[in-house]
């Protein structure tokens, strides 16, 4: 009993005492064995979450954990000085204002940078994949943790925010695989033979190299249209950032083989019909009709 009042009393020596601030032997104790238990458990935390990360994403989340783990250290010196019995209210006080200053200063800052870490965690993007964005599409080319970097398909360069993945509706073309499905629609005179048309829409696929042969191409009878028989034929690609180069080509293609067997696309054309009434000279109605090339 004597050893523990002697041990009691030597804890509770003073290293610095003020009118508001009394630092012990036990508070400094109890600090440090606070630093050496959460050091331990960050560093279990950190290898049981990229040990299944790829090892650029792995260095990128360190980075991010060590501004994590020196505001864990903050909180646990706080915490430990006051279960010790040392009074901050006086530097939580002194220091509140200044912590609501940075709070709104860097909210947009801690947005980018949580949104950063959540992508890098459950992998919902990766560098290489094609993405749609506000209407934009880019490929990925480097993800940091408070901004994407994406290149358009005439080489402009995106710098997305991170918090916009968040935000705004995202859709990437390649989480499933690298196949896409894309389609290029084309309208013939009516008239036309729709059981040639289809046949030829098919054949026109098979002319275009970037094309797969597997899965097959599709034709669709879409609508009747006000000058011309609606038709879309579904192609599938396995570069979808070149989708448009390879429309373009089946386009060609088809524009050829129409020629070829004498099926025309029509445009629109309308009719002018003039007449006189009773309350003015003139009037003109229009009407649509159906020309062929």
């Amino acid at each position: 009993m004597e050893l523990f009042e002697q041990l009691k009393e030597t804890l509770g020596l003073s290293l610095i005492k003020t009118e508001d601030i009394n630092v012990t032997i036990g508070a400094l104790i109890a600090v440090v064995l606070a630093f050496f238990v959460t050091s331990f458990a960050l560093k279990w935390i950190r290898k049981l979450i990229t040990r299944n990360l790829p090892v650029d994403d792995t260095n990128k989340f360190i980075s991010i954990f060590q501004f994590i783990k020196y505001l864990v250290y903050v909180f646990v010196t706080m915490f430990a000085l006051r279960i010790s019995g040392v009074d901050i209210s006086v530097l939580l006080t002194a220091s509140a204002a200044i912590f609501i200053g940075l709070g709104f200063a860097l909210q947009q800052l801690f947005q980018d940078l949580i949104a950063g870490v959540l992508i890098i965690l459950d992998q919902s993007l990766k560098v290489g994949d094609i993405i749609e964005i506000d209407g934009k599409v880019g490929k990925v080319q480097r993800i940091s943790l408070r901004s994407t970097r994406a290149y358009t398909r005439n080489d402009r360069v995106m710098i997305i925010p991170n918090h916009m993945f968040m935000d705004d509706l995202l859709f990437n073309w390649t989480q499933n695989n690298s196949i896409v499905r894309d389609n290029v629609s084309v309208g013939v005179a009516y008239g036309s033979d729709t059981v040639l048309t289809k046949k030829i829409l098919l054949e026109s696929t098979s002319e275009v190299e970037s094309i797969l042969k597997d899965p097959r191409a599709s034709v669709l009878f879409d609508n009747f249209g006000d000058s011309s028989l609606d038709f879309t034929i579904n192609f599938y690609v396995n570069d979808a950032f070149a989708v448009q180069r390879t429309k373009s080509d089946l386009r060609f293609v088809i524009d050829r083989k129409f020629r070829e067997n004498n099926i025309t696309i029509p445009f629109p054309q309308r009719d002018l019909h003039v007449y006189q009434d009773k309350n003015t000279e003139f009037s003109i109605k229009r009407t649509p009709t159906n020309t062929q090339e």
